[in-house]
């Protein structure tokens, strides 16, 4: 009986320790990720009247008419690519499907700026197309491939996927009888799809659509290649040309408003909707033939051939032609600075992402839910915009912490913040929480609350429950977590460009280095590399959606 007594009391200690035990980790990681947001509002407080008149008279303008051009041009693309190929590989028969359907994910690997080098590379006037085309036609010039519409169409096919697979799985769940009472009702193929498959799909799609958003929002590098003027390449100049980090806060937060808009214009868009809830669909429902086959497998192949096989086709051609003189120590150590922040990276982000996924688990009160709810906002925040608010922060605590305990301690009085790995690991870690997030808590969710409850009564309780119960059942949500967050980590561009530490180059910047000097052929080491990285997790993603597919069979 006292026994008995001894373990009824544990479980109800343990019911009500949690509301103690886990609000303040989590309300210090919402701190953290709050913090650059309020960094970001206080830089207001000083305005550079000479920067600002500077940037108002001469680039304003043009900023905003980029960034939104951008946006509205992006935004179209990826719907139109996105929501055909999904309905295309998940509804329809046709030459190529079965493998294409997995194949159109592979451009995920691609980091943008990547594609971005490569397409300037091979369209420019003295790139190797146009040069083919002189020597067979003569005199002859395409339009301009640094261009508004040269920028679009690189970053359409670099993010498209996000729409695509999301629509496809939407598509997949909308089961066979929805669409065969649409053909008894007497609707086409295509008027099947437009009143009854899209407007299902359609949170889903407006999910793809923000997330494809917010890339071209916080993307820097491919624009930088076609010197095409956003936000995020102004909060570089600002910094480094000017030398206002102020200013570029004040920047990053204009940026971090449209961000804001399109995630807000998102939830609205996505309204009460929801998804299907039938029993998956295993087989397509339409088998094209003769032209509309053909058009399909010829759509299909065209944008895989430009997203993924001619990038990586001529980047192994750079590389055999230049890039392999560059195996050398100096890329030796590109690579294990790389490998350094990306490992060190996923464990600091996975570790504090399984605490939140606990937290919520073990306490899914109202306080702990919203406090989880801002620590994963911070994939919203733009590199550019991390860095330039957490560096202003690590500045105000060298300025007013650091340095003064420093000297009165007899030291140097140097800043030990400011331009530190810490910093690095900082962003990252705010920036990337939310990838861990997801794969942890699912595999949480996974675990039977009587299997704990069991080892408890057995007598295994504390530590010990997290390392013999817990810890083997989430190795796998763990892994693909770490592996998700190492590979953002190492194609991650302008956070790492903007806060390295003095000598601490990685693959990313070699990249952006050797574009910046139009050296593609340099650039096709470290971008192959960081490709062929980037395969590991979409190779993760293809198997785990083809055995879904398995099931609904």
């Amino acid at each position: 009986m006292t026994r008995e007594r001894a373990i009824a009391t544990e479980i109800l200690d343990l019911s009500h320790a949690p509301q103690r035990r886990w609000y303040l980790p989590v309300a210090l990681v919402a701190a953290l990720v709050l913090l650059p947001l309020s960094v970001l509002l206080l830089s207001w407080q000083s305005i550079d009247v000479q920067i600002w008149s500077h940037l108002l008279d001469t680039q304003m303008s043009r900023l905003l008419g980029n960034t939104l051009t951008l946006v509205l041009g992006v935004g179209i693309g990826v719907t139109l690519l996105g929501v055909s190929l999904a309905w295309l590989t998940s509804l329809c028969e046709f030459p190529g499907r079965r493998w294409l359907d997995w194949a159109l994910m592979l451009p995920f690997a691609i980091p943008a700026y990547v594609l971005a080098f490569v397409f300037v590379g091979l369209l420019d006037f003295a790139g190797p197309v146009q040069s083919a085309l002189r020597e067979v036609f003569g005199p002859l010039r395409l339009p301009r491939v640094r261009s508004t519409g040269g920028v679009i169409i690189v970053l359409v096919l670099v993010f498209y996927p996000y729409v695509y697979l999301l629509a496809r799985t939407a598509f997949l769940a909308q089961g066979k009888g929805l669409m065969e009472a649409a053909r008894v009702l007497g609707l086409s193929p295509l008027q099947a799809f437009w009143r009854v498959a899209l407007p299902m799909a359609r949170p889903a799609i407006g999910a793809g659509i923000a997330l494809a958003l917010m890339e071209t929002l916080a993307d820097f590098g491919a624009v930088a290649v076609f010197n095409f003027d956003t936000f995020t390449t102004a909060i570089y100049k600002t910094w480094y040309g000017f030398f206002s980090l102020s200013s570029a806060a004040q920047l990053a937060s204009l940026l971090l408003l449209v961000v804001m808009l399109v995630l807000y214009g998102e939830r609205r868009a996505r309204g009460a909707s929801r998804t299907a809830n039938e029993r998956p669909r295993g087989q397509a429902l339409y088998h094209l033939r003769g032209v509309k086959a053909l058009a399909a497998s010829g759509w299909c192949l065209l944008v895989f051939a430009c997203a993924f096989v001619i990038p990586l086709l001529q980047l192994l051609v750079w590389f055999w032609q230049r890039g392999r003189h560059d195996l050398d120590e100096r890329y030796v150590g590109l690579v294990l600075h790389t490998l350094y922040l990306g490992a060190m990276a996923a464990l600091i982000t996975v570790s504090v992402a399984l605490l939140l996924a606990f937290a919520r688990r073990q306490a899914p009160t109202a306080g702990i839910r919203a406090g989880v709810g801002l620590a994963n906002l911070g994939y919203a925040l733009p590199g550019s915009v991390l860095a330039v608010s957490i560096m202003l922060a690590f500045s105000y605590l060298d300025n007013q912490l650091v340095v003064p305990l420093s000297q009165w301690l007899g030291g140097a009085g140097k800043p030990l913040l400011l331009g530190s790995l810490t910093a690095l690991l900082v962003a990252y870690l705010v920036r990337f929480i939310a990838v861990a997030y997801g794969p942890l808590e699912s595999s949480l969710e996974r675990i039977r609350p009587s299997l704990p409850e069991v080892s408890r009564s057995l007598g295994v309780g504390g530590p010990r429950l997290f390392f013999k119960v817990y810890l083997p059942l989430l190795v796998p949500g763990a892994l693909s977590a770490a592996l998700l967050v190492f590979v953002d980590v190492l194609k991650e561009m302008p956070a790492t460009l903007l806060m390295r530490p003095f000598g601490w180059d990685t693959l990313a910047v070699r990249v952006f280095e050797m574009t910046s000097e139009g050296e593609w052929a340099r650039a096709s080491l470290p971008a192959l590399t960081l490709v062929l990285v980037g395969l590991l997790p979409v190779i993760g993603l293809i198997r785990r959606s083809a055995r879904r597919a398995g099931h609904t069979h």
